[in-house]
């Protein structure tokens, strides 16, 4: 069936081969007459010489042979991936979405040299689930009084590899006491902290922060004001956390949620295929992470 805008119908395909083939008349003239260029009305007077009226109508573009046709077995974890965990081609491919090329970005050279940290605010999930599980209208009679979550994680520059918890709030107590823990989980994975990235939150401006910092000797840096791209894979991964965890699929409550956390956090550090690692986990780029070195 000819688009809307074709200056041909089968009917007029068939006056304008008739018109060259029949009458005999100059493949341009014919092409001025119909309003086409001489190539189409070649292409036309060709298929009527060959098929006649049968040869006017459209047919199809897709070609007879396809060697380089993806593999139906590939072609069916591909649109699983799709339904399932919402990737998209980028994800995949672990190409960049712009170019088309593996991503290679700018990155510290070894694990340790700098760690982004950042803090998340996440609304919880009413007993009984929200609008994914009861619909939009009667979701928001559920959401008053539920609270928020906030995420509190650190990530590793060079490798990626992540470490996070969810807290009640984003006090100073708060954050000093998961870095304390985010901490030990480096040492433990073989990674030697040299410095520390984060916002401008007042949890950071804290003497606690600041004295924890230097008791580790470990530097503090922050963010230009106004500027998240600077903590960008930290700010990477919150997109992540809610993209495959948050809101990868209805939860019928805020703790139905935070116990399917630790699995996805183990899935991404291990076995979760990175773009800017070459489609390898965070894993493959510590040194120590499953401890069989200490």
């Amino acid at each position: 069936m000819p688009h809307r805008n074709a200056p041909l119908t089968e009917t007029g395909r068939l006056r304008l081969a008739r018109c060259v083939v029949e009458d005999s008349r100059p493949l341009r003239r014919a092409a001025e007459r119909f309003q086409v260029s001489p190539t189409t009305a070649q292409r036309w007077a060709d298929r009527y010489r060959q098929f006649v009226e049968a040869g006017m109508s459209d047919r199809s573009s897709r070609p007879r042979t396809s060697p380089h046709r993806t593999p139906t077995r590939t072609e069916r974890r591909i649109i699983k991936v799709r339904l399932l965990r919402r990737w998209g081609p980028a994800r995949i491919a672990h190409l960049d979405r712009a170019t088309g090329r593996v991503v290679r970005r700018y990155e510290r050279e070894k694990p340790g040299e700098l760690v982004h940290v950042d803090i998340k605010k996440l609304g919880n999930i009413p007993d009984g689930g929200g609008h994914k599980v009861l619909g939009r209208q009667a979701g928001r009679k559920t959401r008053s009084n539920v609270g928020y979550s906030y995420l509190h994680t650190a990530v590793d520059d060079h490798s990626r590899l992540a470490y996070s918890e969810i807290h009640p709030d984003e006090k100073k107590e708060t954050a000093t006491g998961f870095w304390q823990r985010a901490l030990a989980f480096c040492t433990a994975c073989g990674i030697t902290v040299e410095r520390v990235l984060t916002d401008n939150g007042s949890c950071y401006h804290s003497h606690d922060w600041r004295d924890l910092l230097a008791a580790a000797g470990i530097a503090h840096k922050r963010t230009r004001p106004y500027r998240p791209q600077t903590n960008g894979k930290v700010e990477r991964l919150n997109r992540t956390l809610l993209d495959e965890w948050a809101y990868a699929r209805p939860y019928r409550s805020e703790q139905e949620r935070r116990d399917t956390f630790p699995a996805w956090l183990h899935t991404y550090n291990h076995h979760r295929g990175h773009t800017a690692l070459k489609g390898q986990p965070p894993a493959t780029r510590v040194p120590n992470l499953t401890g069989q070195y200490s």
